[in-house]
């Protein structure tokens, strides 16, 4: 018997990933590059007092004692998780219902394309003009578009931003990012065979039932994608709450990514603002750990079997 070469030696699966390594290498430079080597350098600057005057002073875990003692952080970690959870709500639940009325409902595919163009001008907007049209809409004095509305009806003026700063954040940042989750859905939808369909209505299941029975199943990957990918975008964002509200009044729309971002831009705390973004850090991977068990991202890896 010959020898055994180094070829025969190795699994089909390592061979595949060496022939692909090239491809892939580029990709793991620029992920190592650009967002393990600056949560690195946030890490270490989380253990520094470093302020105004730019020097490393390490201070150890005394930045972290500050959060836990920190009085404003309640009520910051309360408006977060409000803002996260009804602005995700918003994204998917919305672009879901967007997806099926551009896709489903409306059979013409010029009418539903035109409707989905509609909804995907906000994301064109540079985020700066995008506020300055909320600003404008919601502006508290009579020429405000709002206020133009409600005067018809009689209604006095009223500073719309001052008195519902979260919802107002929330309905901002929620209706640019439905655009998101209308492509998504409604390419998932559009790829379902239409034999699917004429089958269920031969059964008698009408557009409730196709859609509990036929759509939704089919659309779990780019339902546990976005929800995924909103919870993680909403964690870190504050670019339209710092434009519209910028946290206030009293810090009723301030989130943990914008109390990082003072803390450390505004007050100059850059030790302190980099120990409040390695907690957003700690919050993404736990809160992304938990949605893949809520999804069961595990069984829907593993291989169709066949039952004997």
């Amino acid at each position: 018997m010959g020898k055994p070469t180094n070829k025969t030696l190795m699994s089909p699966k390592l061979m595949q990933s060496l022939r692909s390594a090239p491809f892939i290498a580029p990709f793991i430079i620029l992920v190592f590059l650009f967002y393990l080597v600056p949560v690195l350098l946030t890490a270490v600057l989380s253990g520094t007092g470093m302020d105004f005057t730019m020097r490393f002073n390490f201070v150890g875990l005394k930045n972290f004692a500050r959060i836990l003692s920190d009085s404003v952080l309640p009520q910051i970690l309360h408006n977060t998780l409000v803002y996260v959870f009804f602005t995700c709500l918003l994204n998917v639940g919305f672009g879901f219902i967007l997806a099926l009325l551009t896709t489903y409902f409306i059979k013409n595919e010029n009418i539903g394309l035109f409707f989905r163009t509609l909804w995907l001008l906000p994301r064109m907007t540079p985020p700066v003009i995008y506020a300055l049209l909320w600003l404008w809409f919601l502006d508290p004095t009579e020429k405000g578009m709002l206020n133009v509305i409600v005067g018809a009806f009689g209604r006095p003026p009223q500073n719309w931003i001052l008195n519902n700063p979260m919802p107002t954040v929330i309905l901002a940042n929620g209706l640019i990012g439905v655009s998101l989750g209308m492509v998504i859905f409604s390419s998932a939808i559009k790829s379902i065979p239409d034999e699917l369909y004429k089958a269920a209505m031969i059964d008698g299941a009408g557009d409730f039932k196709i859609i509990r029975h036929i759509i939704l199943p089919l659309v779990k990957w780019p339902l546990m994608f976005l929800t995924v990918w909103q919870i993680l975008s909403l964690i870190t964002s504050y670019e339209y709450i710092m434009l519209i509200t910028d946290g206030g009044p009293l810090f009723n729309s301030e989130v943990l990514s914008l109390y990082s971002y003072h803390k450390a831009f505004s007050n100059l705390e850059f030790g302190y603002g980099a120990a409040l973004a390695v907690i957003l850090v700690l919050i993404g991977i736990l809160v992304t750990t938990f949605m893949l068990k809520v999804f069961g991202f595990d069984r829907m890896m593993d291989p169709s079997r066949l039952n004997a």
